[in-house]
């Protein structure tokens, strides 16, 4: 920690000396580009400057901690730091290589909202429709695509009804004597055999109808099953497979050649992610629901995306607006959720967009600080939750120390 504190005020230091490259101090607060970004180039010694600056954090913050996996760190859309480490396949000794995919867990939401944004620019969707335009029996009424992308459709996890538990509501007295609503986990018979997949979440729901755990818009719950939910109504507008859509559509367009969605049909490939001891994770019923989850990626490939964004040549800026405005005003704290993207909402600070993830042994970090123009992305097959807290290197573009204290729940899976 202390290491991470030292490195903004050295850089500042520097700055004051006029030595160091200028640190773009942004006009706006707001983490909204209303217009396309046109990034500036680096020069060298720019380059030399942040890598120096970056290294020292990489070794104690990840190396040290037993880091399995790959780092890019990007400004202005150019890689100034980057480093691959440790094994893809433990079993085979196969080595993390620049072109190694990682599941990224909850960072998938960021690619299957904006496909939603996507589908909004060309008129096959309205934020607004309900869910049961798209899939009609869908047992839940009055929910809004909008709710599904910020998580305020009270939807029950299926992550917890179809692995045996589910969260049930409960009324108690909090300290002032007042009935309040309560929420908790608990067992319930578990009604599937097999590896599920989207159609089987959206059939468990029609047949059993878990209770949800709020009304609609009522509160912001972080919830995957809203995410499995749009890649369904994605594959009902494009008539295609999801897999099969955002590899014709996102991935190879936007040259992510080493991109793809898991899903059933590649259960044959499965490269487990490992526990900290290097034990694998075993396939399990959940892993091929896709769209809260399920890319497989790359360090290189995610820089691609995160340029896709602020270009403007995927989605729209405008569009982007909204998925970068905060829609859980209700939850205290500088912590907040758009529309498939985390946020860190602190005025006078500019606003940061990011996703963690986590699923099994794999965990991720995407982190874009929009008014810097500097993005740090973290990817790992062997758990390691210094991976969170290493997006806070970030703090060598904005020369501030970063204390913001980012729970895994923040990542999702």
């Amino acid at each position: 920690m202390l290491r991470l504190m030292i490195i903004p005020i050295l850089t500042l230091l520097i700055m004051a000396c006029g030595s160091a490259p200028a640190i773009p101090v942004a006009k706006d607060t707001n983490a909204v580009a209303s217009q396309p970004v046109k990034f500036s180039g680096l020069s060298a010694a720019e380059k030399a400057y942040y890598a120096n600056a970056i290294e020292p954090l990489y070794q104690s913050m990840l190396v040290r901690t037993g880091f399995n996996g790959s780092i890019l760190v990007a400004k202005n859309g150019e890689v100034v730091f980057e480093d691959y480490r440790g094994m893809i396949n433990f079993k085979t000794k196969e080595p993390v290589t620049a072109t190694t995919p990682f599941h990224v867990a909850s960072v998938s939401k960021t690619f299957t909202a904006t496909v939603i944004l996507k589908l909004m620019e060309e008129g096959k969707i309205s934020l607004d429709d309900h869910v049961e335009k798209y899939l009609p029996n869908f047992p839940y009424s009055n929910i809004t695509i909008r709710q599904l992308l910020c998580h305020r459709s009270g939807l029950p996890k299926y992550d917890h009804f179809m692995s045996g538990t589910e969260t049930v509501a409960v009324k108690v007295r909090n300290k002032r004597g007042k009935m309040v609503t309560r929420y908790k986990t608990v067992k319930s018979p578990v009604q599937i055999t097999g590896v599920a997949s989207n159609e089987d979440v959206l059939n468990y729901m029609i047949r059993y109808r878990p209770a949800p755990e709020a009304s609609p818009n009522r509160r912001y719950s972080y919830c995957n099953t809203n995410y499995a939910m749009l890649a369904l109504i994605i594959e009902k507008i494009t008539e295609t497979p999801f897999p099969e859509y955002m590899i014709t559509n996102v991935f190879r367009p936007l040259g992510m050649n080493d991109t793809y969605v898991f899903s059933t049909k590649d259960t044959a490939n499965y490269v487990p992610s490992y526990y900290p001891n290097k034990s694998p994770y075993r396939l399990e019923k959940l892993d091929c629901v896709y769209g809260d989850k399920n890319v497989y990626t790359t360090v290189r490939d995610l820089l691609l995306w995160d340029k896709a964004l602020y270009s403007g040549s995927f989605v729209s800026p405008k569009s982007l607006e909204l998925a970068y405005l905060p829609y859980s005003h209700e939850t205290r704290g500088i912590r907040n959720y758009g529309l498939g993207w985390h946020l860190i909402v602190n005025p006078p600070e500019p606003t940061i967009v990011y996703h963690n993830g986590w699923w099994h042994g794999n965990n991720a970090v995407f982190k874009r600080l929009i008014a810097d123009t500097a993005t740090v992305i973290i990817l790992g097959n062997k758990f390691n939750r210094n991976i969170w807290s290493a997006g806070k290197m970030s703090s060598v573009f904005t020369g501030r120390p970063d204390t913001t204290q980012l729970e895994e729940q923040d990542g999702g899976q």
